[in-house]
C-alpha cells in the first residue's frame, strides 16, 4: 500500500499558472497512467486557457467559488462540484471569490507540462 499525505508534498506552478501539489503521480508513486493533485487559484486570479492533447481531466471543487469554461460553455462552480475536461477541450478557471479556490485534479494519463498547450 502506498500512502502520500498532501502536506508532505511540495507545490509547483503548472504551465497554466495554477499552484498544485501532486498527491499521487508517477513522480512519487508506482502509478503509471494517472495523477491526483490538489490545485489552488488565488482570489480574483485565473488560470491561462489551455488544453491537453492526451489527458482527460476531472476537477472536484473542495472550497471556494469560481467559474470554469470548457470549450464554449462557462459555468459557476463551488464546493462539491465535479467538472470533466476531455482531451483537446480548451478550459480555463477563474476564482471569483475572496478565498482560495481549491480543487482536486485527476489526470489520465498523468499531468505533464508537455501535455499542456496554452491557447491565450
Amino acid at each position: 500500500m502506498e500512502v502520500v499525505n498532501v502536506n508532505d508534498t511540495k507545490s509547483f506552478v503548472t504551465k497554466d499558472s495554477a499552484e498544485i501539489r501532486e498527491i499521487l503521480a508517477p513522480t512519487n508513486s508506482s502509478l503509471a497512467n494517472q495523477s491526483l493533485a490538489e490545485a489552488k487559484v488565488l482570489p480574483r486570479r485565473c488560470t491561462q486557457e489551455h488544453f491537453h492533447p492526451k489527458a482527460e481531466e476531472i476537477c472536484f471543487i473542495l472550497q471556494g467559488k469560481g467559474k470554469m469554461r470548457v470549450e464554449d460553455e462557462t459555468r459557476y462552480v463551488e464546493a462539491s462540484d465535479g467538472v470533466v475536461m476531455l482531451p483537446r477541450q480548451k478550459h480555463k478557471t477563474w476564482n471569483t471569490g475572496d478565498d482560495d479556490l481549491v480543487f482536486l485534479c485527476c489526470c489520465s494519463p498523468a499531468y505533464t507540462h508537455e501535455d499542456t498547450i496554452l491557447t491565450e
